[in-house]
């Protein structure tokens, strides 16, 4: 069920929690949503601790042990990350990571260029901006330590644990020669990463020594569960501190080196990894399950009957229904019949009397197994597919780990291909070792294969980056291994990708200037030229390239056909055709009166199957960009039109005052204005009217928690009712609508308490411990039942119950909020209704200079989690740390 309705009868305004995510990855606003189960239940009055109430320093020394006690755990509840400090501490700078290697950063550099001490730790700006503070003795005139007063003793106690210095305390300068060995000594501190940073140690009063004592044993120590509970909540805790600092560990920032552009020819010095991982061998199926040909069950080989597997799991598809695909596949599966004949010797050559549905029947019922199994099982599978993987998901580049990409290799199955391509449904043969060729360090050891065989050869070509390729048979092309997109290889080729189509914005007002006089060139190859460099600027046409008979009929610029582009007096020209991955760009555009003419002189005395551009290639078209800036392609001309259209939106369209879903929609309609300039359309989502229907179900919900709010107003004071803000009705919301609205809630509570009860009866059965009996989930089914009967006797009588009486006020801050989340929501619908028949992603990914955005989120406040997946986010890091005065 929505939480939209848990504000409405029992909503804590002082503790407001963030709602969960709501479709499409956009996060429900203003973190007004409230747990799920709190509308029937009283909140619990031994929920979360809320953080330790601020506490004045103890002024007195006679301060009892009890005292002293209380105020030394409330020091160390102050320690943490997320409780808030206490007024009586000064603000301690969180700690920086530690790094047991730096390989980054030259020694004695850092950042910036910031001259750092030997023997520090060169890593530590990398995780931390705020350094840890130096600390400081106190000296008296003679040079010795002064003792401490009495009541400050635990504080120092406390700061001497956990590395930090009173920072908030004025720092009393030192003779200098005590400076000296002070520095000396934080400099040795650092060089063991394992030792926690340390004050230099303080000569105490045998009196305060003998405090601190009798605190130690006044201190009361926690039994039983509560004590188990803490210990648990810490180990969590460092747990979770321990992976922070090591994903933070992992993090090479290779865009700080001076270095940093990769333009030689050199990738890397040192790569050592472990090959690449090969599927699992075929299991037979069952001796039930079987082919039919011509009604009978067909007896095959392993090796005959994992091809026939292959159809048989898309009977039900798309692809089963194509001619193509289907003769495809029968042509290839009559090959593998003759090498790997039925056993029973069946004679199969007619396509239409193969019956594979009971193969596919199979496939089904283990799909089921698999989402019938409990989550422990879930998870225990997982580790065990996980733990198979695992040497092959890491590298060693240049002495560092490094995730790689798609180390798996890819399973045998039939080709599918993208739009209409002449061989989908063809056999795409298992890979083995023998077809796949390694790319390490000559000094490295040679990978073993996780399944028998030897690789076909074993290379160490330090001028490329894949880590293995191999011939796949169905095309012909390579299939490569890279390291992961976030990887340092893979940002620095991204990162040279958006600043060369940067650069060109210092070249590309010549260009124009010489294509637009080339347009009425005397010599036909460069008129043709300038044209089709009008239309890859103008329109960001992809530059095409030749295609055999054997691949799909998608084209480019350079590849247009006549038929291809209409004319249409008096300058308007209509291209219609397929582009990559076979989606078709349709465009009527109005063009310049030369070009118009232009292109009424290519075609003429020509074919519809004829080249529009027959004296001009990608080759040649290239040659010639690279003349005006070293590297310029017309794929770069893509990219720049792409990322300056989206920013010149950004600023236009960004409103400067507006809320965040309100930038998010501005950030969008930018987002739609590249990929329809670069034709990322798609077919609207078979999932899309669900979803939509969805999203009005839920804004039902937002207004139906409305009007119970208005009417529980009335009831706590009637002049409300007079006032206009709040004497209309909610609009859509009938009585039928109430009710509906109030039965699906229902059905959604009921099922959440079943989920939640079989979940609960799964980790009790995990810990070995008695399973609750059904009666808890009877009467909570109950308790449900009984609260929508009090609902429903509510329909239509303008009256409201809340479970907690709230004053006028309180009722009156809800409304405001709800409004605010209802304006947030509806907007949310209309970016998600506008954007259904245009891929977003694609250009994020591809074509928008990723530091455009960041800039952007960090101008006008938006959290970019709300824009970029954590894919994206581990994509391009280089990206994040720029101004937010950044300009494409």
């Amino acid at each position: 069920m929505s939480a939209d309705v848990d504000m409405l009868v029992d909503e804590q305004p002082s503790t407001p929690k963030p709602g969960p995510s709501s479709q499409n990855g956009q996060v429900a606003m203003n973190g007004h949503q409230r747990s799920e189960d709190s509308y029937l239940s009283p909140m619990s009055e031994d929920e979360d601790e809320m953080p330790l109430s601020q506490t004045t320093r103890l002024k007195s020394e006679t301060a009892t042990p009890e005292v002293r006690t209380l105020k030394r755990k409330q020091l160390a509840a102050s320690d943490s990350e997320t409780e808030t400090p206490l007024a009586a501490t000064p603000v301690k700078p969180k700690r920086a990571p530690r790094k047991s290697s730096a390989k980054t950063v030259p020694n004695g550099t850092a950042k910036n260029g910031v001259k750092k001490e030997a023997g520090s730790d060169v890593d530590s700006d990398y995780d931390d901006d705020v350094p840890l503070t130096k600390k400081k003795r106190v000296a008296n005139g003679k040079g010795k330590t002064k003792a401490p007063p009495k009541k400050k003793v635990k504080v120092e106690s406390d700061a001497e644990e956990d590395g930090d210095g009173d920072d908030d305390e004025p720092l009393k300068k030192a003779p200098a020669k005590r400076k000296r060995k002070v520095k000396q000594e934080e400099k040795d501190s650092s060089d063991d990463d394992d030792v926690p940073l340390k004050k230099p140690a303080k000569k105490t009063t045998a009196k305060a020594k003998k405090e601190e004592s009798a605190e130690v044993e006044t201190k009361p120590k926690r039994k039983g569960k509560a004590k188990k509970e803490e210990e648990e909540g810490d180990a969590q805790d460092t747990k979770k501190r321990k992976k922070k600092e090591q994903e933070e560990e992992d993090v090479y920032k290779w865009w700080e080196q001076q270095n940093a552009d990769g333009d030689g020819s050199i990738k890397w010095t040192s790569l050592e990894h472990n090959g690449v991982y090969f599927p699992p061998p075929y299991q037979p199926l069952p001796k039930h399950v079987k082919m039919k040909y011509a009604g009978k069950p067909v007896d095959l080989p392993p090796e005959s009957e994992e091809v026939a597997g292959f159809y048989g799991a898309m009977i039900e598809t798309d692809h089963a229904k194509d001619k193509t695909f289907n003769k495809n596949f029968f042509d290839d599966f009559l090959k593998i019949l003759k090498q790997y004949p039925p056993k029973d010797r069946t004679k199969i050559t007619d396509f239409s009397l193969c019956d594979f549905r009971p193969m596919f029947e199979h496939f089904e019922e283990e799909k089921a197994k698999k989402k019938a199994m409990t989550n422990a099982e879930k998870k225990e599978a997982k580790a065990a597919r996980d733990k198979l993987e695992a040497p092959y998901t890491h590298c060693t580049l240049d002495g560092r780990k490094e995730k790689v990409g798609n180390f798996r290799v890819e399973p045998p199955g039939l080709f599918r291909g993208r739009g209409e391509h002449p061989k989908k449904g063809c056999l795409k043969l298992r890979v083995r070792p023998e077809d796949i060729t390694i790319n390490i360090a000559e000094s490295a050891p040679v990978p073993k294969p996780n399944v028998p065989g030897k690789w076909k050869s074993v290379v160490h070509d330090q001028t490329v980056t894949w880590l293995a390729n191999w011939v796949e048979n169905v095309n012909g092309n390579y299939k490569y291994v890279f390291l992961a997109a976030g990887s340092s290889l893979k940002g620095q080729s991204d990162m040279q990708k958006f600043d060369k189509s940067r650069d060109l914005k210092k070249h590309v007002d010549r260009i124009r200037k010489d294509y637009s006089e080339d347009l009425k060139n005397k010599l036909m190859g460069d008129r043709q030229r300038a044209t089709a460099m009008y239309f890859i600027d103008r329109l960001a046409l992809r530059a095409g390239n030749e295609k055999g008979d054997d691949e799909a009929d998608t084209v480019g610029c350079c590849s247009l056909r006549c038929e291809h582009v209409t004319l249409e007096p008096p300058n308007f020209i209509v291209f219609d055709f397929l582009g990559k991955d076979s989606i078709r760009y349709y465009n009527r555009v109005a063009v310049d009166e030369q070009v118009f003419k232009n292109i009424k002189i290519f075609k003429n005395d020509k074919e519809d199957g004829d080249d529009l551009f027959d004296r001009v290639d990608t080759t040649g078209l290239n040659k010639y960009l690279q003349s005006y800036m070293k590297g310029l392609t017309a794929k770069v001309f893509r990219t720049y039109n792409a990322s300056i259209t989206f920013q010149q939106q950004l600023d236009q369209g960004t409103p400067a005052n507006g809320t965040v879903q309100e930038k998010l929609n501005a950030y969008n309609h930018a987002n739609r204005m590249v990929a329809i300039l670069c034709n990322h359309q798609r077919a609207v989502p078979k999932t899309h009217e669900q979803s939509m229907g969805k999203m009005r179900d839920k804004l039902r919900g937002l207004k139906y928690e409305r009007m119970k709010l208005r009417h529980a107003l009335f009831g706590v004071d009637a002049k409300y009712k007079k006032k206009k803000k709040y004497a209309e009705d909610e609009s859509d919301l009938d009585d039928d609508g109430i009710a509906d609205h109030e039965e699906q809630w229902k059905t959604k509570e009921i099922e959440k308490a079943e989920k939640k009860f079989q979940k609960d009866n799964d980790k009790l059965a995990e810990e070995g411990k008695e399973l609750q009996d059904d009666s808890v989930l009877k009467d909570r089914i109950k308790e449900i039942e009984a609260e929508f009967k009090r609902l429903k006797k509510e329909r239509g009588t303008g009256k409201a119950t809340l479970k907690r009486e709230k004053p006028a006020e309180k009722i009156e801050e809800a409304i405001d909020k709800l409004d605010e989340r209802i304006k947030t929501f509806k907007l949310q619908m209309e970016d998600r209704e506008a954007g259904k028949e245009v891929a977003l992603g694609t250009s994020k990914i591809n074509y928008l200079d990723p530091r455009i955005t960041a800039a952007w989120c960090k101008k006008h406040s938006v959290p970019i989690e709300k824009i970029f997946s954590k894919t994206l986010l581990t994509k391009f890091p280089w990206a994040m740390e720029v101004d937010a005065d950044w300009k494409f």
